[in-house]
Order: structure tokens, then sequence, then C-alpha cells
């Protein structure tokens, strides 16, 4: 009989921190209670965040984790793309009193999801409406705080999952509004990254630069009220960026694919459900697909969203569970 081991599941991303507790057995996730979701700002560290989690959860924690964390995993030092806090994996098992805890990128895990996950937990956004191949690469992509980029090799009944720092490639304007807006971003931050652009954050560095470009005045500057406006449509501007951010992402999307090799995408991330009813009549998927002369190939891949409401906390787990089953 297959023993079952409860761990705590960590999705820390630049605005959030969200735990739970799993139960993993075999290779496989068993379980994922309700997560807990803290704001990253009002805790000084990772490891005071932890404490704050297994106080609500009133229980003492299991000894093993499994930590997604949205920076690259490697080094002695691994400092969060859009959080301050910084975490030193040699001293983390001591710093959270666990035995044992298992690192991987924040996108890392959202592919482990992928890989987890049956087809009950993606919808159709876009291409041929076909399930995600068995054999091939799978393109990861999803914009949150940032924008988080891996892909997923399935082959011999496999998957490996590849994490890789792909939202910060430089960002392509693909028509004269797009030049315009590169024009007033590269004054700001130099290197203009498609993370710049497709994030959260990106929507008011989009909304801005239009703004600027009209010679119109900022009137929606906080960040959620701009994605509440954006959305709604209750502001044009707002609703212009949104539509910007939208052909950004497929544009960049389909970019990915082919660098990858990629037979089919799926998009994730803390901003999708908002955008989910928006993209199918966005341009999303005609950016996608402008691919010059592998326009037919690019059409003939399946675009899937995922639906799974925690995949990093998920994907986290599944890591875990691999490792633990490599173990033995």
């Amino acid at each position: 009989m297959t023993k079952t081991q409860e761990i705590v599941v960590g999705d820390i991303g630049g605005t959030h921190a969200r735990y739970a507790i799993a139960e993993i057995a075999g290779g496989r996730v068993v379980s994922l209670s309700e997560p807990v979701t803290l704001l990253t700002r009002d805790y000084a560290s990772l490891a005071t965040s932890w404490e704050a989690f297994g106080r609500l959860l009133g229980r003492d924690l299991p000894l093993a984790a499994a930590l997604a964390v949205a920076c690259p995993v490697t080094g002695e030092v691994l400092k969060l793309t859009n959080n301050p806090w910084v975490i030193r994996p040699a001293t983390l098992r001591q710093e959270l009193g666990g035995e044992a805890v298992t690192l991987v990128n924040d996108f890392g895990a959202v592919g482990h999801a992928v890989s987890a996950l049956g087809p009950e937990h993606f919808s159709h956004l876009a291409g041929p409406d076909r399930a995600l191949p068995s054999s091939g690469v799978i393109t990861v992509i999803g914009p949150g705080t940032g924008l988080g980029v891996a892909h997923v090799l399935r082959r011999d009944g496999k998957a490996h999952v590849i994490e890789c720092e792909g939202g910060h490639i430089d960002f392509a304007p693909l028509d004269a509004l797009e030049d315009a807006i590169l024009a007033r971003l590269r004054p700001r931050f130099t290197r203009v990254s498609v993370e710049r652009i497709v994030s959260g954050p990106g929507l008011l560095n989009l909304y801005e630069a239009l703004a600027a470009i009209e010679g119109r005045p900022v009137t929606v500057g906080d960040d959620k009220a701009l994605w509440a406006q954006a959305v709604s449509g209750g502001d044009q501007l707002a609703a212009a960026a949104l539509q910007r951010f939208c052909l950004s992402l497929g544009a960049v999307a389909g970019d990915l694919a082919l660098a990858q090799g990629a037979s089919a995408v799926v998009v994730a991330g803390g901003i999708v459900p908002r955008i989910a009813g928006l993209l199918p009549g966005s341009g999303f998927a005609q950016r996608f697909v402008a691919k010059g002369r592998f326009e037919t190939m690019m059409a003939g891949m399946p675009i899937k969203l995922i639906t799974h409401p925690q995949p990093g906390l998920l994907g986290a787990a599944a890591a875990c569970a691999a490792e633990e089953a490599a173990a033995f």
C-alpha cells in the first residue's frame, strides 16, 4: 500500500503568498486543501508569512514543504523578481522549521500542474478544439504580477518541465501605435521587456503611454481601479490599453511557441480569470497566428486556458510528488 505524505505547499509571487496543505502518494497529488492567501507587502520575509499561515491554520505544520517562487531557482540567494523577499535555499529548512523543502520556479510549478491535470481542467481558447497532445512540447505562459513562462516536454509517457524566464525577452512592436508605445516606455525602462507590457502593472504602462500619445490626462492611476475600468469598458482609454495588452499577449505566446517548438499552448496566470471572457474576441488569436510563413502551422495549434483555481499550489505539490517518487 502506498503511503500518503502530508506537505505544506506555497505559491510565492510578487503580490500574494498562497499556502495550503497537500497530500501526495505514489508520485501524484492526492488532495489539496483550501488555500490561505496573504499579501506579501504585509510580511517582512517568507519565514514570517510562513509563521502567519501556521497561526491561521491553528496546528503544527508538516515537516516537508514544496514552494513555487517567482524567480529563477539557481544560486545561493534567490531574489524574487517583483517581491523584496530574499530566499537562501541553504538555510531555508532551518528558517521554516522543517526537514525537507522542494523549490521550483512559479511557472515551472504551473508546468507541473499542466502535466498532472486532466482535460476537464482546461477550456478552449483558440485553434483546433482538441486535447493537449500526449507527445511534444506545450508552451505555458501567464500574466500576473509578472509574465511567467515555462514549457512541458511530453515524451515516451513522461513529462519533463523546463523552467525559463521568457517573460523578459524584448517587447517587439508590430504596428505604428506599438512603435509609439515603445518610444514612450524606453526612456523610463531603457530596455522594455514583454513583461513591461503583458503583466498586471503592464496595463498601467500601456494606459499612461496611450494617454501621453493622445495628449490626455491620466484619470485612473490606481492599478486595481484601472483593471476594473478596462474590463468593464467604463473608461475608453483603459479599454484601449487592455486591447493592446491582449494583442501583445497573443503575439508573445506565438513567438514563444515558435521558439520552443511547441505543438500546443496553455495560458495561465493571475490575470487570466479577469480577461478570459474578453480574449476570444480581442485579436489574441490573430496575433498568435500572424507569423508570416508559419501561419498555417500556428493555426493548427490548440490554445487552452487552465481553469484549475490554484495551479501554482497544485504544481508545487506535483513537483514534490515527482521528486519523492524518483527517490525510490
